[in-house]
């Protein structure tokens, strides 16, 4: 069995293709899948370059990868959703974070409850790109925020993978939808639905917004900061990055909240209904090999890609 391997941090060429890696043996609560395509996010290479090693403690050798689609091959005991069988399309995260045995391989381990049947109406590729955004996206516009019809909300990095979910949840939902982007990617994020779109490179976003009820941030830092200015007193202020800062909550009478996102089946499920009720738009900027996996996580961490970068295995 092909995967993608680290036997210590680094940049891309710490990435070995290990041609001969042993087929993951089920256990109890576990699913084995075959893959079709991995999903890559910013996640990846943050883990292979060690950003999470006080958190997370890998062993070496250690397979790469989070989020896929895939076809079930074995079904391990006590996995509670029991009508999973042989030969289901399902997706979902078999990252080692979550339980599995890494995503970028031929065959991977799965948790029982990390997985879902795959949307219907999107192809592996697509939903391969689905579960760490689309979940993430979510939870944070519909159980964080509660964002409702006629609210106002700042997106952050509308072209990237969660924004471009969350563009159109936001707009399902029935918000008025302002997103910070990058010069060339103005028409992407319009065609997604943005009502006002803002080139971070040229416009001050706290300059143009005001009152708004809620700020999406993908970015951190200095953005995460200034949109305080954004937000109307008792607003909403969701980081996918940076702690809630008590000393700006106070000054500007708003609330922050900080979440990092683990997909389950309860949400996975509800993420694959929803994608298949209002035709969500999964763009896939580039796909590349398994053999190519070293490429994937440089061209997600350098380019910024208009949604998501695939692996096809």
């Amino acid at each position: 069995m092909k995967s993608a391997q680290i036997n210590e941090y680094g940049g891309s060429e710490v990435i070995k293709i290990n041609q001969s890696t042993s087929e993951p043996t089920v256990s109890p609560g576990k699913v084995l899948v075959s893959i079709k395509v991995s999903g890559v996010n910013p996640v990846d290479w943050k883990i292979r370059e060690g950003v999470f090693q006080q958190m997370i403690q890998l062993q070496f050798p250690s397979t790469l990868g989070i989020d896929f689609s895939g076809v079930i091959k074995q079904v391990g005991e006590g996995v509670s959703h029991s009508d999973f069988k042989q030969g289901d399309e399902v997706y979902g995260q078999a990252g080692v974070v979550n339980g599995g045995s890494g995503a970028f391989a031929e065959m991977a381990l799965a948790d029982g409850e990390s997985i879902a049947y795959k949307p219907k109406k999107l192809s592996h590729p697509e939903s391969a790109a689905l579960p760490t955004v689309g979940v993430s996206a979510l939870w944070a516009l519909v159980d964080d925020i509660g964002l409702s019809k006629g609210q106002k909300i700042l997106i952050h990095g509308g072209a990237g993978g969660i924004g471009s979910i969350a563009i159109q949840l936001a707009k399902n939902l029935g918000a008025y939808v302002a997103t910070t982007i990058s010069t060339n990617d103005k028409q992407f994020v319009q065609e997604l639905g943005a009502d006002i779109v803002i080139d971070y490179k040229t416009q001050t976003f706290e300059d143009l917004l005001h009152d708004y009820d809620a700020v999406f941030d993908t970015v951190g830092g200095e953005t995460y900061r200034r949109s305080f200015k954004v937000v109307k007193k008792g607003g909403i202020i969701f980081s996918m990055l940076e702690q809630p800062n008590s000393e700006l909550m106070n000054q500007y009478g708003a609330k922050a909240i900080f979440r990092s996102m683990y997909a389950n089946r309860e949400r996975l499920t509800k993420l694959a209904q929803w994608v298949d009720e209002n035709n969500i738009r999964i763009n896939i900027e580039k796909k590349f090999s398994l053999d190519e996996a070293g490429d994937a996580l440089d061209y997600q961490k350098d380019v910024h890609p208009r949604g998501k970068v695939v692996i096809t295995v």
